[in-house]
């Protein structure tokens, strides 16, 4: 209500006016959290998880082609997801290396970070 009111009373190009602009057409985003308990409040913990991608940028620009920076890209993928599942990151790779060859296509989810520890004594 507070957005609609003063959407129109304070001028546009304002900084405050700029800001009611922008929370007035994502409202429904910027509030959807507050419909599901298992929503977060701001992306932290991805941008936490990021930024040492981030940080190293131009040193992952020459991965050596492109299908090696696929590789690269895969693998702090995985390695991020094991230190969000509190995984170790050398246990798991030992583990899945020894595994993957022999494990039947259908269940090679059980070998990602956030299924391993569930399902190790599976395979």
């Amino acid at each position: 209500n507070w957005l609609n009111k003063n959407l129109y009373a304070i001028p546009p190009k304002s900084p405050m006016g700029e800001a009611i602009a922008y929370a007035h057409s994502r409202w429904a985003g910027l509030s959807f959290y507050t419909l599901h308990g298992d929503m977060e409040i701001d992306n932290n913990l991805v941008e936490n998880a990021v930024r040492p991608l981030a940080v190293g940028r131009k040193n992952y620009l020459f991965a050596g082609s492109h299908d090696a920076a696929h590789m690269t890209a895969a693998m702090y993928s995985f390695m991020a997801s094991c230190k969000r599942n509190g995984v170790d990151e050398r246990e798991w790779l030992s583990d899945i290396f020894d595994r993957v060859q022999g494990i039947m296509h259908k269940d090679l989810f059980k070998l990602l970070p956030s299924n391993w520890a569930k399902y190790r004594g599976q395979l």
